[in-house]
């Protein structure tokens, strides 16, 4: 896991990075040195303000209103006051799926001639896919986690909804938008939507592979817990899995029904006590009640107001069984997370395989247009709904034992089936599409 590749600080030589800072400073320079050899090849500032004047004016509005508002903070030295501004961090989940999302057009633009579409149609295309496939993988991951975003008036709702630096993006959200992106852009420009489908779908899954690696960095879309077989993997303290197995006391070795023991609903009866842990050290069994679980507050000398609040750890934890407390430092606790399922590898690996899978077949599918678009979409379907046997991400929906995203891998397996059905009944094209 590596969260982050490198960090910006907020200033540097006491001037702000963003804002009115060395940011703006580097973009006014940019500017000055693009307009000069504009007029040194004999064009017209003027009409080149006119044209791309806008970019530059948003690329500065960015840079003075809107980054500050995304810096990191550090830790708070004051109850309900937030901490100062400590600079950004640089993502390495941002920046593979930004490898991604490269990789994606550039297969797309080597494939479109292959299919008889040009170039343009791609580069018209990817941002209808960018734009709709990040509000739809937004959306869908609101949607499933809404009391994360609920706040008590709609502005800071709304607010919490657009803050992207908390995270929050859904792979059959992306899918779903970018999906209805290309039949947007489809009916705008008369391009056949299917033969379309069949040259970005492989590239799609191109994307997810390196997206998925992304997940791996941030530490996100993690397994459930499985024994340390080789195949698993364990978090360092301040990834999501580890604060999860912190916050629910698993850390300690204690286990319950996370569904019935909801922080607001303790207390809550212990399942297992995991062999080895600090719980059974302690004494404490299976059977016997959980009432409050507090994380302790760290101690001064551990606070760093000069790095992100985020890298501030607890001090350790405190746990009520049965009216006794128990009260583990956080040097005795465990120093990683307790291991899970390699998930995101896994998800990684098969991308690239239905990915290769689809471009070795592609060449005798031409005269059928939309097959690969129901390979790629059966295939991705039972993939998924393989993976989340080990992921068990939001079990028990509908009343059933299946997840939010194995039920929409069935309707996802059976919108593609009756997709096979249409494209068999129309059969073949009489000439094979490609240029």
């Amino acid at each position: 896991m590596r969260r982050t590749l490198f960090f910006i600080p907020h200033e540097i030589a006491g001037i702000p990075v963003f804002g009115f800072g060395w940011a703006l400073l580097l973009l006014l320079v940019a500017t000055g040195l693009y307009l000069i050899a504009i007029r040194r090849r004999g064009g017209s500032i003027g009409e080149e303000l006119k044209h791309s004047g806008w970019f530059w004016a948003l690329l500065a509005l960015a840079i003075v209103f809107v980054l500050p508002q995304v810096e990191l903070r550090g830790p708070s030295l004051t109850t309900g006051e937030p901490g100062r501004p400590v600079g950004m961090a640089i993502r390495g989940y941002g920046a593979l799926m930004l490898v991604g999302v490269v990789s994606a057009i550039a297969l797309a633009i080597y494939r479109a001639p292959r299919r008889g579409l040009s170039t343009d149609v791609i580069y018209g295309l990817a941002p209808w896919l960018l734009v709709l496939g990040i509000a739809g993988a937004r959306l869908f991951y609101v949607v499933e986690y809404w009391g994360q975003f609920a706040a008590p008036t709609w502005g800071a709702t709304l607010a919490n909804v657009a803050n992207f630096t908390r995270g929050g993006l859904v792979v059959y959200g992306s899918i779903m938008g970018g999906f209805l992106g290309t039949v947007l852009y489809s009916l705008r420009t008369r391009v056949p939507l299917l033969r379309l489908g069949d040259v970005i779908i492989p590239c799609l899954f191109l994307g997810m592979f390196f997206g998925r690696l992304g997940c791996l960095l941030n530490g996100c879309c993690y397994g459930g817990r499985c024994e340390d077989n080789g195949w698993a993997l364990r978090f360092p303290p301040g990834s999501p899995l580890y604060m999860e197995q912190f916050e629910s006391a698993e850390l300690a070795g204690i286990q319950f029904d996370l569904k019935k023991a909801d922080r607001l609903m303790l207390p809550a009866e212990i399942d297992a006590v995991l062999p080895g842990s600090l719980a059974e050290e302690a004494g404490i069994r299976p059977g016997q009640t959980v009432e409050r679980i507090t994380p302790l507050a760290p101690a001064a000398e551990d606070v760093d107001v000069t790095r992100p609040a985020e890298e501030t750890l607890w001090g350790g934890l405190r746990v009520v069984v049965d009216g006794k407390s128990y009260r583990w430092t956080r040097q005795e606790l465990p120093q990683e997370s307790w291991p899970v399922w390699p998930s995101q590898v896994l998800s990684s690996l098969m991308a690239l395989l239905l990915c290769l899978i689809l471009l070795a077949v592609s060449p005798w599918l031409r005269r059928r247009d939309g097959a690969l678009v129901v390979i790629g979409f059966i295939g991705y379907a039972i993939i998924r709904f393989s993976l989340e046997t080990i992921r068990s991400d939001e079990p028990g929906q509908f009343g059933t034992s299946l997840t939010i995203s194995q039920w929409v891998s069935v309707v996802t397996f059976l919108a593609a089936t009756g997709l096979a059905i249409y494209i068999w009944r129309r059969g073949p094209a009489e000439t094979p599409a490609e240029a």
